[in-house]
Order: C-alpha cells, then structure tokens, then sequence
C-alpha cells in the first residue's frame, strides 16, 4: 500500500499559470495586448528552427506530424541535404502572471492533433488562452541537434497520449 501511495503522490506535479494560443490574433481576441501576444510569439517563432523535433525525410517527420505538417529545417543534414521539421502549431506565452512558464512554440501530432505538445514532446492539452499545466512542462526545451527516426517523436505521443 505504501509504494501505490508513493506513485499517486509523484503524479500531483505544481501546476503554473500560463497561456497557450495558435496566433496572435487568437491572443488579442481574448484580451491579452497586442504587444505581449507579438512578442511571445516572435519568441516561439525563433525558437522553433532551434528547438522542434528534426527529420531525415518528409515522409518521416509526416508520419509523425501529418500530411502537410512538416517544413524544411534552416539546418543542413552532413551530407548537405534537407533536414524536415514540424510546423509550429501554437505557442506557450511565457509572461503571464509572474508566472515561471518560458515562452516556447508548440506542436500537434497527427495520432493526437486535439493536444499541443512542447519540443520535448510534453503533452499540455488543448486548452486555448488562460490555463494551468505542469511546471515541467514549462521548461524552456532544449536545441534539438540530432534527427529524430521514424516513429520517434509521435511514437512517444502516442505511448504517452493516455497518462
């Protein structure tokens, strides 16, 4: 008995305050200003190239993302071929509230494209505006300089996508 409490424990994670949209527009049409909702997206957009899941091929990143999901990276792979990444599907606004949260871009898997997730492939649901998630889900992600194989990515979101 005293583990299965141990392990309900370790799920009740601090939440933070924090806002999560698709464009600006959706932002100032919830309420937020104008030059708040530029800024934390013009911030998501730089980390984006940065930070998103990279792939070898289209197909790949595809099959993890969706038809039509996916872009050309800024990277280069060795060889000198095109490296593939998702779009960027919303973004986290860091600077509500005094709230720990770090602005980042987020993405939509195609086996779960009603959740946003970070590019560490967090799951933060699809709340649109004002909401609450894990603290660790708000962690700024790290530069991402490996590729990433078929099924890696959306493979993991669709492991994680029930817990």
């Amino acid at each position: 008995m005293g583990a299965g409490l141990l392990l309900v424990a370790g799920c009740d994670e601090a939440k933070v305050d924090t806002a999560l949209f698709e464009s600006v527009k959706q932002c100032t049409s919830l309420g937020f200003a104008q030059q708040e909702c530029e800024a934390n997206y013009g911030k998501a957009q730089q980390m984006h190239a940065d930070v998103a899941p990279k792939y070898m091929s289209r197909t790949d990143c595809e099959a993890d993302f969706g038809a039509e999901k996916c872009e050309i990276a800024p990277q280069r792979a060795q060889s000198g071929g095109s490296i593939f990444m998702p779009l960027m599907a919303g973004y986290m606004m860091g600077s509500l509230l005094n709230s720990r949260a770090q602005t980042q871009p987020l993405y939509r898997t195609a086996g779960d494209s009603s959740n946003f997730r970070t590019a560490d492939n967090k799951n933060i649901g699809s709340a649109i505006g004002r909401t609450q998630i894990a603290q660790s889900a708000t962690q700024a992600p790290a530069a991402r300089t490996r590729t990433v194989s078929r099924g890696g990515f959306g493979a993991s979101a669709r492991r994680s996508a029930g817990g």
